[in-house]
């Protein structure tokens, strides 16, 4: 059920005035689940206005009277869990002939599977093992996978994208509560093998 849609237009507004870069907001498959987009940023500013955009939730959740769970799984069942899916491009990627390039970064990320998970939840893995099963929409933790416009895959590339052979691509497997500085950090090493 869509639940508290006051309180999310007040977390989009108090952050359009901070200044954070939001970029849209929905409500999601779980009862009372909500999303937002953060973005588009360039490198470390992803974190910056990340977390202060999740204080800012926090603190307009109180004045609503309700609680905020960053948890990937906060309710057990047969739904969707929360992640906190990371678009990635570089110039080379959007520019004519990017897609020779995003192909380039996802095959670097296939060999790499066990590091980005250790990454992309504060408890390396463990609570993202809750969400990334394989079922409602994830990949499993286990395994690498990426396709055009696959929700089930660890790396989803647009459809348009696609279609134009350039543009970025979505990181689907980060954790709702993960740490943005260690999630664009392992992927800029990956990438741009730094390691």
């Amino acid at each position: 059920a869509v639940v508290s849609t006051q309180s999310t237009g007040a977390h989009y507004r108090a952050c359009m005035y901070a200044g954070i870069k939001i970029a849209g907001s929905n409500a999601e498959v779980m009862p009372s689940q909500w999303e937002y987009q953060v973005g588009p940023c360039e490198g470390i500013d992803m974190g910056d206005h990340l977390w202060v955009s999740r204080w800012i939730l926090m603190r307009v959740a109180e004045e609503f009277g309700i609680s905020v769970s960053l948890d990937p799984k906060p309710v057990p069942g047969e739904w969707n869990g929360a992640g906190c899916h990371t678009n990635i491009s570089t110039l080379k990627m959007r520019e004519e002939g990017g897609m020779e390039h995003i192909m380039a970064a996802i095959e670097k990320m296939s060999g790499k599977q066990r590091e980005h998970i250790a990454e992309y939840d504060p408890n390396q893995g463990r609570d993202n093992s809750r969400r990334l099963t394989g079922r409602h929409e994830t990949a499993s933790i286990e395994t690498f996978s990426h396709g055009v416009a696959n929700r089930g895959a660890s790396i989803r590339i647009p459809r348009q994208c696609a279609h134009d052979g350039k543009g970025y691509f979505e990181d689907r497997r980060p954790a709702s509560n993960c740490d943005p500085y260690s999630v664009t950090s392992r992927i800029m090493k990956t990438i741009c093998a730094l390691d």
